[in-house]
């Protein structure tokens, strides 16, 4: 049996709309036509992206970056300008861009403070 890579990828947040809010209104992300109880599914490719509820027995509350460890990278047509938008909005940079194998690249942290790199070459 072999595993052939990510299928599916989901952040335990602890307010689901407002964490599909900021995903919708701040990375252009569209709602995938269906999505299971307790999550919001948006339509990526190659592998679809969701925010959930947290389960039960994870606790969010006080945890200051939830992931630690975890690199989740997104693609964006275009990085300089999503990050110009965010920074606009007061949406915290964790990383600012830089030109380098990714294309130009930064990282910015979500309502839940995970965070987030944005790299923009295929």
């Amino acid at each position: 049996m072999t595993v052939t890579g990510p299928d599916f990828i989901a952040l335990q947040v602890r307010d689901l709309e407002r964490a599909a809010a900021f995903y919708e209104e701040r990375l252009g992300l569209l709602r995938a036509p269906f999505s299971p109880p307790h999550a919001v599914v948006f339509a990526t490719s190659p592998v679809p992206f969701a925010v959930r509820d947290a389960l039960p027995g994870t606790a969010l509350d006080g945890v200051a970056q939830p992931g630690l460890g975890v690199a989740l990278w997104l693609h964006g047509t275009d990085a300089q300008g999503l990050h110009d938008s965010l920074v606009a909005a007061g949406v915290p940079i964790v990383t600012p861009p830089f030109d380098g194998p990714f294309g130009r690249t930064f990282a910015f942290a979500d309502p839940d403070g995970y965070v987030i790199t944005i790299h923009d070459k295929r």
